[in-house]
């Protein structure tokens, strides 16, 4: 069995799930369960219709589907969140991780019938576990939820349907079913948010913060949307089609975010960011350190593209070198996080958008920069980064940002969510940051002995856990508001089997790594 890498995931991820059940002993983690054991036999299915090509979309290559990872993360975040909003009595916030945690269930249910539904001929004994896993699951969320809260999930469900027939056609390749559910499924609920405030809060009542986050998101993705199906009928390399793209990004910016914005809290976006960003005398340091690490991080890449332009070999970048971009991220979230959390979870949707932006430049050949911007990205190219799209830069910005948006105490007073659980928003820089990035440098240059069926090493994931535990350490030093209080058996032990997962998973781990471990931290 340990020979086999999607069963010790598989076993990981089952792990985690025992664990919340165990410390949150509610209907839903018994929802969460089940789903999982459907999950881990529907992904076999997943599988073997990858391999035989059957899979009606083209998928990126992997030795899973990464159905079991992805199907319990939704659902077990707005558990370990409903109980945290529940503590301070904020029940706006705690229904709506209840039906998140719902939607994620609805949305992993319908994925797995699509895979049953596509595997000829039709599986008997999966056909029954899943019957009564999703029996079991549709009658709990029957008598937990309101009317109003199950029709927002079918909502919800519905643009899911739509974002995966366009994603999934759009960009061939670029996703395992895991990741394009999991993907999909925020950019669902965020979609679902955004258009909710928008119809009913129109007196400015919707917290700057949040709406800034949800129209940036939304916004990008339409933008995407609407330069593919424009690209599909002209030449997106010519002058002509490079200013048709800038012109319609500053129309769109300014004609729609710009006051959609506005609709959803009633201050004028650019004042409002401006005097945000310079509220206050660290806010303008902490900008500066940024910009200056900023400048260092781009040096790197001209440094690396002159390497490929003088040399008359195909130049790749190096693991180490790569990975100095995480310790360059790591080194602009730390400060953020102990002094400034507001301006950091803005600068990152900013940062965001910025990224968001580059890459369609660089996809559809932009002028001036796109081809530019060919050549110097694919130097660091991931080996996930197997679609049109190169990824790996916005999935690492991603993977350390979620926490902090997904954090609780950005929208509460700093006091509420204080002791052990003030840890999370550090789950990106201790899981991708530190953890993947020195069990990925050292187990490169320096591992011998490897985990069964997998490339990574016994030293990369030592390193990691021992790497992690020394950061958890010097958080604690210097952040106030974290303290353990005696519960360092399971931060040690949240910190192994996510390092454990991140050994043997094949799925984006920028991502996936963050997430098991914020909600860890959470609980």
């Amino acid at each position: 069995m340990l020979k086999n890498p999607v069963f010790v995931e598989s076993f990981i991820v089952f792990i985690i799930v025992l664990s919340v059940h165990a410390v949150i002993w509610n209907l839903f983690t018994w929802c969460t369960l089940a789903l999982a054991i459907q999950a881990y036999y529907v992904q076999h299915k997943w599988d073997r219709l990858l391999k035989s090509g059957n899979a009606v979309f083209q998928y990126r290559s992997a030795f899973s589907s990464g159905l079991l990872p992805a199907s319990v993360v939704l659902p077990l975040l707005g558990i370990v969140l409903k109980e945290q909003w529940e503590t301070v009595g904020n029940v706006q916030f705690e229904r709506f991780c209840t039906m998140c945690s719902a939607a994620g269930m609805a949305i992993a249910l319908f994925i797995s019938l699509l895979g049953l539904g596509l595997t000829k001929p039709r599986p008997t004994n999966t056909s029954i576990v899943y019957g009564f896993a999703a029996s079991a699951i549709i009658y709990t969320l029957k008598h937990a939820l309101a009317v109003s809260e199950v029709i927002e999930i079918l909502e919800i469900l519905l643009i899911f349907v739509y974002l995966s027939l366009i994603v999934l056609y759009i960009m061939p390749r670029s996703f395992t079913p895991g990741e394009v559910m999991l993907f999909l499924s925020g950019l669902s609920i965020v979609t679902n948010q955004l258009i909710k405030r928008s119809l009913t809060f129109g007196d400015g009542r919707c917290d700057p913060l949040a709406s800034f986050l949800l129209v940036t998101v939304v916004g990008m993705a339409l933008l995407g949307f609407i330069f593919a199906l424009l690209y599909c009928f002209m030449d997106s390399k010519t002058w002509v089609s490079s200013l048709i793209f800038h012109v319609t990004t500053m129309a769109f910016g300014m004609g729609i975010m710009v006051p959609w914005f506005y609709r959803l809290t009633r201050n004028h976006l650019f004042p409002w960011l401006l005097n945000f960003l310079t509220a206050t005398r660290t806010r303008i340091y902490l900008l500066s350190y940024w910009i200056t690490l900023a400048f260092l991080a781009s040096v790197i890449v001209f440094h690396q593209n002159s390497k490929q332009s003088s040399g008359s070999k195909k130049y790749k970048a190096s693991t180490a070198i790569r990975k100095s971009f995480h310790f360059i991220i790591v080194a602009t979230y730390v400060p953020g996080l102990l002094y400034d959390r507001p301006l950091l979870y803005v600068a990152a949707v900013v940062c965001f958008a910025a990224f968001v932006t580059l890459e369609y430049i660089r996809h559809f050949r932009i002028k001036p920069l796109g081809m530019m911007l060919r050549p110097m990205l694919a130097l660091f190219l991931d080996d996930r980064d197997s679609g049109p799209l190169i990824l790996t830069h916005i999935y690492l910005l991603l993977g350390l940002t979620l926490p902090v948006w997904l954090f609780p105490g950005v929208f509460a007073p700093e006091s509420s969510f204080s002791g052990e659980v003030a840890l999370a928003p550090y789950a990106g820089v201790l899981a991708v940051g530190i953890g993947d990035a020195l069990a990925s440098a050292i187990g490169s240059t320096m591992g011998e002995v490897r985990w069964p069926a997998t490339k990574k090493t016994f030293e990369g994931t030592a390193t990691s856990v021992f790497a992690q535990i020394i950061a958890v350490a010097l958080i604690l030093i210097f952040d106030k508001t974290v303290s353990l209080n005696g519960s360092y058996t399971w931060i040690v032990g949240s910190i192994v089997i996510v390092s454990l997962l991140e050994a043997y998973t094949d799925q984006i781990d920028n991502l996936l790594l963050p997430l098991y471990l914020f909600l860890m931290l959470m609980v």
